[in-house]
């Protein structure tokens, strides 16, 4: 074979699988794996390995796989990538090989890695080759256990991921799915029926929206293939290559213009207000990245930039639920808390939460086990924490967000905080019960509990704990932006990330 027959060979590989395929993801609006890795990889700086698996075998380009490294914004980056125009993408011997060298590289190197998911799984007419040994399929979920919250994992899903290899994305950092295409599901719908006679859709048993919204596994919904690429690039952007790094600082910017926050937030702790919307006056324009803003909505959690610096954001949402944590909104907080965590992101709480949820129902939720799940979660991180009491801060909602007794670098308040054990009306009515139920006139009963109310209400204002240290500051809602930048940039001293030990606090465990 000459350099001109080798360069036809290489050509042909690249193609893929037949016409017909390539036809069939066009009409599904999906692009070529080829084309996905062209479109997020900086141009002319893709390194293959592995091209010619099986090239030798009729009908398995590559195996199905293309794996290798690449820049993305001039940073190395290691990329896994189906080919479902091949064999739909399965995984057989060379391609289960292929992953495996791709994750160990990735790791050696100390940079992210890149699942693009296309797959319907494992080629069962190979299982014995690639199921039961050391170097089979199971030694890639390993890898990417061993590799948590030392390189950031990120996986976007395009397609299929059935059975085993669900687990793959479900072990990664960050899932990214594309609607109406992506699929992720332990057994088909045409399985269940057959093993539970459940007559349901693939949408319903494994689609993206319900994924997002529902089971939590999705962490953001896309509608194709080229916004799940931009957001790749986007979430890549916040983080460092691996824990020994620093997340990378841009210019700064200024927040959007808007209402000042001492009018967003209101005197009423009853009364709900858009959390987003203060969040848009500390964070610099356009900064915000969103994660799991389809589940668990009492709670926002995302990664923003202050002063061109990365901060990851925890803020209740009084809108939704009131604000109050959920089992499952407890479970998204010490996933996301776990991954700043492992990658030197700095924690910022926005806290206007009455506490946990209660009743049978969360209860039967396991509401106090997934609660101690992000309890844990927050009492092993070691990146600079602060709370800001933007209203209420009732019972363990107040510690759950990180409040003092926590050991956050700092609690600081605005002045319509309001820190307590309670709100108004439980803590009436567990102290006056008895008192209330005496008094026969409804008129004089209610005139008696709103009174206490508000007499409670004046106890619990911000100037109490303030004066007694429990509180570090309050702030004027037009500084409360420059406060936070200044500690962060303070808090941050003195922290060195090749300090701190690859442990299991460093493990990123998805909720």
């Amino acid at each position: 074979m000459n350099d001109a027959e080798l360069k036809q060979k290489i050509a042909e590989i690249k193609t893929g699988g037949a016409e017909k395929y390539h036809a069939r993801i066009k009409e599904q609006g999906k692009m070529f794996v080829r084309d996905r890795l062209d479109y997020i990889v900086d141009e002319g700086t893709f390194v293959e390995d592995g091209l010619f698996a099986r090239h030798l075998d009729d009908g398995l380009p590559a195996d199905a796989v293309v794996t290798g490294i690449g820049k993305v914004d001039g940073r190395p980056v290691a990329f896994v990538g189906n080919d479902m125009t091949v064999k739909a993408g399965t995984w057989g011997v060379r391609t289960i090989e292929k992953i495996m060298r791709t994750q160990e590289k990735a790791l050696q190197l100390k940079i992210p890695i890149v699942y693009f998911i296309d797959s319907a799984g494992a080629r069962l007419d190979e299982q014995f080759q690639t199921f039961l040994d050391r170097r089979h399929a199971g030694k890639i979920f390993y890898n990417i256990g061993v590799s948590s919250g030392v390189i950031p994992q990120i996986s976007a899903i395009f397609g299929p991921s059935p059975a085993g290899s669900a687990y793959l994305p479900a072990l990664t950092d960050m899932i990214i799915m594309v609607d109406k295409n992506t699929s992720v599901y332990i057994g088909s719908p045409r399985m269940a029926a057959m093993v539970t006679g459940e007559q349901v859709s693939m949408e319903d048993m494994g689609g993206a929206r319900m994924h997002c919204a529902e089971s939590g596994l999705g962490d953001m919904l896309v509608p194709d293939d080229k916004a799940a690429l931009e957001a790749v690039k986007d979430y890549l952007s916040y983080f460092p290559q691996s824990y020994l790094g620093q997340p990378p600082a841009l210019e700064p910017n200024a927040p959007i213009e808007g209402r000042e926050i001492d009018e967003i937030v209101p005197e009423d702790q009853s009364e709900a207000f858009d959390m987003y919307e203060l969040i848009d006056r500390i964070i610099d324009e356009g900064s915000f990245f969103e994660f799991k803003e389809l589940y668990a909505r009492e709670l926002i959690t995302g990664l923003a930039r202050m002063n061109g610096r990365v901060v990851g954001i925890l803020a209740n949402q009084s809108m939704v639920k009131g604000g109050v944590l959920f089992p499952n909104s407890a479970d998204k907080g010490a996933h996301f808390m776990q991954l700043c965590n492992a990658f030197n992101i700095p924690l910022l709480f926005l806290t206007d939460v009455s506490g946990f949820m209660l009743g049978a129902q969360v209860e039967r939720q396991a509401i106090i086990r997934r609660g101690a799940k992000m309890l844990s979660a927050l009492f092993n991180c070691t990146v600079p924490r602060i709370s800001v009491i933007v209203r209420k801060a009732y019972g363990a909602g107040y510690v759950a967000m990180s409040g003092a007794s926590s050991q956050s670098d700092a609690c600081i308040a605005l002045r319509q905080g309001k820190p307590a054990i309670m709100g108004p009306e439980a803590a009436i009515n567990a102290m006056y019960l008895r008192r209330i139920n005496e008094i026969e006139d409804e008129r004089e009963r209610m005139k008696f509990t709103m009174q206490k109310r508000a007499e409670y209400l004046r106890n619990i204002q911000v100037w109490g704990p303030a004066n007694e240290l429990f509180i570090d500051m309050v702030v004027p809602g037009d500084q409360l932006r420059d406060e936070l930048i200044n500690r962060f940039e303070l808090y941050s001293e003195g922290r060195k990330p090749e300090d701190k030990l690859v442990d299991r606090r460093n493990v990123v465990i998805r909720g």
